[in-house]
């Protein structure tokens, strides 16, 4: 496959349940390597947009091309053998299973990995801080923990790019420091990262760019700390005039 400088690209997005729009022509790109940050306020449609990128909810319009292919109609499994993994808000790790086996599940279903996988899934263990609990069940994990795990059974799979969804959300300032250090790991070892967060200091720690969602469309597009200082930005998402952001 091509190695495209441009990874993901969509274009007029739409999305609808019933009579109720919850995205409209949503059009953006995101380039290899690149860590695009997604804010916006309840029920602007960022988890939606989660779920069509990742294959979760079918496109009522637009498409959505991932290193070149559209994938736009395409289910999850596809999605993930093509490169892009996710993690959810609300953990969700096989409980009876042990550390390590939940992270050879993900290694098995990603994207091709063959022959035996327990080096790799040790690896990925020593990275994210889980390896002295590999032999525990899931169930028993700590919350900071489960968010470590979510982000291991997502790496397992080799993605080019990790969906992140709110997965800072619940944890204490000093926690939420810990999993921003190991997101900008992840990161900088070449992984493409999309972070929809509303702990907005935690995202700019390791962000390039911001998109903004307001009422299912995409009101601004940018560096942070323009986007930040946006006028239209400050009323829908943070309910108050501009002012200096640094």
């Amino acid at each position: 496959m091509v190695d495209h400088p441009r990874l993901l690209k969509v274009n007029k997005a739409a999305k609808s349940f019933g009579a109720v729009r919850v995205l409209e022509d949503v059009t953006f790109t995101v380039d290899r390597r690149e860590a695009v940050g997604i804010l916006g306020p309840n029920g602007a449609g960022k988890s939606t947009l989660f779920n069509l990128i990742a294959g979760e909810l079918p496109l009522a319009s637009g498409s959505i091309h991932f290193d070149g292919v559209d994938l736009g109609r395409s289910p999850p499994d596809v999605r993930v053998k093509a490169g892009i993994a996710r993690s959810y808000q609300i953990p969700r790790p096989f409980e009876h299973m042990t550390v390590f086996e939940n992270v050879l599940v993900g290694a098995t279903f990603g994207s091709g990995r063959s022959g035996d996988q327990s080096t790799a899934c040790n690896d990925i263990l020593h990275r994210t801080g889980l390896y002295r609990f590999a032999g525990l069940a899931a169930g028993s994990l700590t919350l900071l923990n489960r968010k470590r795990l979510e982000l291991a059974r997502a790496m397992a799979t080799e993605p080019q790019l990790i969906l992140l969804d709110e997965i800072a959300g619940g944890l204490t300032p000093a926690e939420c420091d810990e999993l921003v250090g190991l997101i900008r790991e992840i990161h900088a070892a070449g992984t493409t990262v999309i972070w929809v967060e509303h702990i907005v200091n935690a995202l700019v720690r390791v962000v390039d760019r911001l998109i903004v969602l307001a009422q299912g469309t995409l009101i601004a597009d940018g560096p942070p700390a323009v986007v930040l200082n946006d006028p239209r930005v400050r009323t829908e998402y943070m309910g108050g005039p501009s002012k200096d952001v640094p």
